[in-house]
């Protein structure tokens, strides 16, 4: 066997065989200028960001052309920004710059994408070294180094309690779910149609859109009837899991031998942070099986945000998975499948792999994750996760039990992913209740219907100094909505 001897590279570790000798490449990155100029530029972005540490309004003199820009830009694009929201490019952990001068705090983060809030010094040195490499994109043809980091990164991780064994990376959700839905048609072909829960999101692309389970996302598509609903888990109905087996068992024998898959999310995000028990997906995994049904979790959101990596590790469900999808947090997408599921040639590819950049935040970002932030774990019941789930519920329940009793219907969710049902759940009061967050310093969103909700994605960076500030501008902008 040969000997491998671990030689730094670009703030990672990279294999070499012992005797090898550093390219061209290897001498640029870990040049002791090179090293210097990027620590420049990183500290110049800390000294910047010093000034950024709690919500402001907008600088009176950048508000007239800042209004221009948001209206040149919704014109540009043929609707509406669903906020005036234009960042500066520059934050500090929650917080984010406007173009406007103002300041807010961010508990959407690009709908899950920034877990790390804004100008992460970590993120800003790992994403400076992808920009100098030679190429923008890499590609399924010529990939760079990072492809093959990142891919070991994460089927390592999800091979550790689960049968997952292999990964191809993607650029978002929707082109790696797209890439699953093949990868499943293909290994139990002929069968074509697709299991799915009701109020799932599975996104956008046509294909993606018949899966959602949200007609306003499909207006004028075609139907082509691929799709077959099972409800979601019920807390209130005692049967609700034999109704949804029942459900499923309907379905296999209306349609023998022409399911190819059951997609579902964990945890929902879209559907409205709804949440199921172990014991509502096992019996429905085992059906599947039975009928070489490939079972295939959709982790897009979910994926680093439930308490563990995977959110099938959080349920302890990976003894079932077939495949798996993930994006957001890890800045571009893979489907990771078990062998079983190994497609043949030529059925996945594609030019676009994702960014140098993307691939270079994404190891460093997948690197903290699993090594903890300044000694402190991420993962597990007493990983930094659970922490800022408890203080940010035990505020939110502070305030339904306080000021804003009865403003507050419920709340709940899973490790950073939290979602609150304000006043009564109409869509009319949650979206005016947005705008007034925003207004107020608070980047949220909305997810559900009957009732709609507010949607937090919370950042792993939260401290409580910020949930203090968020609690404050959560009040004031329930009580100013009160009477709406």
């Amino acid at each position: 066997m040969p000997i491998r001897l671990a030689i730094p590279y670009r703030g990672n570790t990279i294999n070499f065989l012992r005797g090898s000798m550093p390219t061209m490449a290897d001498s640029l990155f870990n040049s002791p200028k090179l090293t210097e100029l990027i620590s420049d530029l990183k500290n110049e972005v800390i000294l910047a960001q010093k000034k950024i540490t709690a919500v402001k309004p907008p600088h009176p003199e950048l508000i007239m052309n800042y209004q221009s820009y948001i209206e040149k830009i919704q014109g540009l694009r043929g609707r509406n920004l669903f906020y005036p929201y234009v960042g500066s490019g520059l934050g500090q952990g929650p917080y984010v710059e406007l173009q406007d001068g103002s300041v807010k705090i961010d508990l959407i983060n690009g709908i899950g994408i920034h877990l790390f809030g804004h100008s992460h010094p970590d993120l800003i040195e790992a994403s400076i070294r992808g920009a100098l490499q030679d190429i923008v994109m890499q590609g399924n043809l010529e990939p760079n180094r990072e492809y093959g980091e990142l891919l070991e990164i994460l089927v390592t991780a999800a091979g550790k309690k689960s049968r997952l064994k292999k990964g191809w990376i993607g650029t978002c959700g929707t082109i790696v779910n797209e890439n699953a839905l093949k990868m499943a048609r293909q290994k139990n072909s002929p069968a074509r149609k697709i299991l799915a829960m009701k109020d799932n999101f599975a996104g956008r692309s046509t294909m993606m859109a018949e899966i959602t389970d949200n007609p306003e996302y499909r207006v004028g598509l075609p139907n082509y009837n691929e799709v077959l609903y099972l409800p979601y888990f019920d807390a209130k109905d005692p049967a609700s899991i034999d109704k949804t087996v029942q459900i499923l068992k309907k379905h296999i024998s209306e349609n023998p031998k022409n399911i190819a898959c059951f997609i579902f999310e964990l945890l929902q995000g879209e559907g409205g942070f709804n949440l199921a028990p172990p014991e509502f997906f096992k019996p429905l995994f085992e059906i599947c099986r039975a009928h070489k049904i490939a079972v295939w979790a959709d982790e897009v959101q979910t994926f680093s945000r439930t308490g563990e990596l995977f959110a099938f590790e959080t349920l302890g469900l990976g003894e079932y998975i077939d495949l798996v999808t993930i994006a957001k947090t890890a800045q571009c997408g893979a489907v990771l499948f078990t062998d079983e599921y190994n497609p043949k040639p030529g059925l996945i590819a594609g030019t676009f792999t994702a960014s140098t950049v993307s691939l270079a935040a994404g190891i460093q970002t997948l690197k903290t994750l699993i090594n903890g932030i300044d000694g402190e774990p991420v993962f597990g019941a007493s990983g930094r996760i659970q922490k800022i789930h408890k203080k940010f519920t035990a505020m939110l329940s502070s305030l339904q039990l306080g000021s804003c009793k009865s403003l507050i219907k419920d709340f709940g969710g899973l490790g950073l992913m939290i979602a609150m049902t304000p006043y009564d759940g109409s869509k009319e009061r949650v979206m005016k209740l947005l705008q007034t967050l925003f207004k107020n310093g608070i980047v949220a969103f909305s997810c559900g219907h009957s009732p709609y909700k507010v949607r937090f994605l919370l950042p792993l960076i939260l401290e409580d100094r910020h949930i203090e500030e968020v609690k404050n501008i959560l009040e004031k902008s329930l009580l100013e909505n009160a009477g709406a």
